[in-house]
C-alpha cells in the first residue's frame, strides 16, 4: 500500500506576521510535489492569520491543545477553537511539551482522544532522550509512548506518528538514515502486532530531528520513513527542498 508522503513544519515559538506572511507567500508560489501532504504548525496566536493566507492545498496545525472543549483553563486552547478558525490538525506530545512543560504520557493520550473525537487530525510525537538511547532502551520508551497514543485512537487515518529522537532535535545531530529506518521498522512491527496489519501498512511514520535540505533525500529513501516533521528549516525557503525530497 502506498502511503502519501507527509511533511509537517513545526514553527514552534517563532515568527511574526511579517516573516510568516513572507514564508506563506514562498510556499504558496513554490512548485511543490503534488504527491506530498504539507501541514504547517503555527503559533496559536497566528493560526487564524496563517489559515487565511495559506493556499487551501496546504494544511495548518496547532502546536498543542487541551483535553476538554472549554472551561476555566487559563492559557489553553481547545480542538473546538482550533476547528473554528478553519484549522484541521494539531501536534501533540512533542518532546518540548513532554520535557520542558512536563506533560505526561497519560495527558498526551487524553489530549489525543479529545482532539480526534472533535474532528482534528493528530501528529502524535514520540521519541527517546540521549541517555535512553545510550542505555539501550529506545524501543521500550517509544513503544510505551506509542501504546498510550494507540489506546486513544479509533480512526488511524486521522493520525500521523512522528518519531523524533530528542537528542537530534535542534542539536544539528540527525539520526542516520539507517538509525531512523531501524526505529520506524520496529514501530511499524509494533503497530502490526498491537493494532492491526492494515493499520501498520497504512499509518504514516515520519521522522523529525534536525531535518535539512542536505539530509532529507537520503532519509526519504528509507522504506519506512513516510515524511518529516521539520523544525528550524521549516521557517526557511529550504523547507521547499524538504517537501520535494522525492523529486
Amino acid at each position: 500500500m502506498s502511503r502519501k508522503f507527509f511533511v509537517g513544519g513545526n514553527w514552534k515559538m517563532n515568527g511574526d506576521k511579517k516573516s510568516l506572511g513572507e514564508l506563506i507567500q514562498t510556499l504558496n508560489t513554490a512548485k511543490l510535489d503534488a504527491n506530498v501532504e504539507v501541514v504547517c504548525g503555527s503559533p496559536a496566536i497566528y493560526l487564524d492569520f496563517v489559515r487565511s493566507k495559506m493556499d487551501a492545498k496546504l494544511g495548518v496545525a496547532a502546536q498543542n491543545c487541551y483535553k476538554v472543549a472549554k472551561g476555566a483553563f487559563t492559557g489553553e486552547i481547545s480542538p473546538a477553537m482550533i476547528k473554528d478558525v478553519g484549522v484541521n490538525w494539531v501536534i501533540l506530545g512533542h518532546s518540548e511539551r513532554r520535557h520542558v512543560f512536563g506533560e505526561s504520557d497519560e495527558l498526551i493520550g487524553q489530549k489525543t482522544a479529545h482532539a480526534l473525537e472533535n474532528g482534528l487530525c493528530v501528529i502524535a510525537c514520540i521519541g527517546e532522550k540521549l541517555d535512553e538511547r545510550e542505555a539501550g532502551i529506545t524501543e521500550k520508551v517509544v513503544f510505551a509512548q506509542t501504546k498510550v497514543i494507540a489506546d486513544n485512537v479509533k480512526d488511524w487515518s486521522k493520525v500521523v506518528l512522528a518519531y523524533e529522537p530528542v537528542w537530534a532535535i535542534g542539536t544539528g545531530k540527525t539520526a542516520s538514515p539507517a538509525q531512523a529506518q531501524e526505529v520506524h521498522d520496529k514501530l511499524r512491527a509494533w503497530v502490526k502486532t498491537n493494532v492491526s496489519e492494515a493499520v501498520a501498512n497504512s499509518v504514516r511514520i515520519i521522522y523529525g530531528g534536525s531535518v535539512t535540505g542536505s539530509t532529507c533525500k537520503e532519509l526519504a529513501s528509507q522504506k519506512d520513513v513516510d515524511g518529516f516533521l521539520v523544525g528550524g528549516a521549516s521557517l526557511k525557503a529550504e523547507f521547499v527542498e524538504i517537501i520535494n525530497a522525492n523529486v
